[in-house]
């Protein structure tokens, strides 16, 4: 079944990693964060909340639906003088009006049915000139094939079922395009990102961070014998490889400034 991010046992799965530093290079070369205020709207756990307050942002406000989330964020934020967390959704953040600098959606529209709505509440809360970055995967990055590096892959090679429900929920390139287009921004820059996501020391490292299904919305649709005979297809595929395991996914980011 879907994951429960509303469930205390899924309260810290969003908070095991730090956001890579092949991000933070894009977004700086892009934005520029220093002394702007910045807006998280679907923080999970807070990894990119923090990551922003540590990149030198006047302040950074961490959205999220889930107050389990939110929880998470707060370990993960704590002691950052520079950091609000508070509860919202993306059709509704909860902030006023033309306030903050930048809005940071990551990994968060494929969640949502509605993107104009949640683009609507982007620009509301976003002065003129703002920036709105959008970082999510299109159907071509969820499905290139697994590599040693590419574990994701290795999913819907091993289920192919699970392919038409990962279509079905990634929204296409030209659509996300289309909808910041009638919402009043101009898209600026669109830029392919093979963001380093977790170097595990071993092979063990990864079977255990698979079996717990941290972060990765999509093994919460497999039973756990499924799971279990995924992580035993990935170990056959990576008999061979040496340490240590450096796993990265390929995202597609959007960064639109508010006309």
């Amino acid at each position: 079944m879907p994951i429960n991010f509303h469930d205390k046992h899924n309260r810290m799965t969003y908070t095991t990693r730090t956001a890579d530093v092949s991000w933070l290079s894009l977004i700086e070369e892009h934005v520029g964060i220093s002394g702007k205020k910045v807006v998280d709207i679907g923080c999970g756990g807070g990894i990119y909340t923090k990551a922003l307050a540590n990149s030198r942002a006047a302040h950074v406000i961490g959205v999220d639906f889930s107050s389990e989330m939110l929880k998470g964020a707060a370990r993960q934020c704590e002691n950052l003088s520079n950091v609000t967390l508070q509860q919202g959704s993306a059709y509704n953040s909860g902030l006023p009006d033309n306030t903050c600098d930048i809005v940071l959606e990551r990994a968060l529209i494929h969640h949502l049915h509605d993107l104009d709505s949640c683009f609507q509440e982007a620009k509301r809360i976003l002065k003129a000139g703002g920036v709105f970055i959008i970082q999510d995967r299109t159907p071509e990055d969820c499905l290139l094939p697994g590599d040693e590096n590419h574990i994701r892959g290795y999913f819907f090679e091993k289920y192919p079922h699970l392919i038409d429900m990962e279509r079905s929920r990634r929204h296409k390139a030209h659509e996300v395009q289309s909808s910041l287009d009638s919402n009043g921004f101009t898209v600026a820059k669109t830029a392919q990102l093979w963001e380093t996501r977790y170097i595990y020391p071993d092979l063990a490292a990864l079977n255990k961070d698979l079996t717990q299904r941290t972060g990765r919305s999509i093994l919460h649709e497999l039973t756990d014998d499924e799971l279990n005979e995924l992580i035993e297809f990935i170990n056959s595929k990576l008999k061979n490889h040496t340490d240590p395991i450096i796993e990265k996914d390929a995202w597609t980011v959007w960064i639109a400034v508010k006309i």
